[in-house]
């Protein structure tokens, strides 16, 4: 995955964070909640991105 992709996907994942934190009026616990989600998605696609990580598909969770 080229470099200049992963920085687009960051700063357009970045403003829309800051766009539904600013202008969408929410409780303070959920917009945390959000926040967290929206972080941990994006290290953990990172992660991905640079090979850190292997295929999460691959993972089952139960039978």
């Amino acid at each position: 995955m080229p470099l200049l992709t992963i920085v687009v996907v960051l700063i357009v994942v970045g403003v829309l964070l800051w766009l539904v934190n600013t202008y969408i009026p929410m409780d303070g616990k959920i917009k945390s909640i959000l926040n967290a989600v929206v972080v941990i998605a994006v290290v953990i696609w990172l992660l991905q991105a640079f090979g850190v990580l292997g295929d999460l598909g691959a993972i089952r969770v139960g039978k």
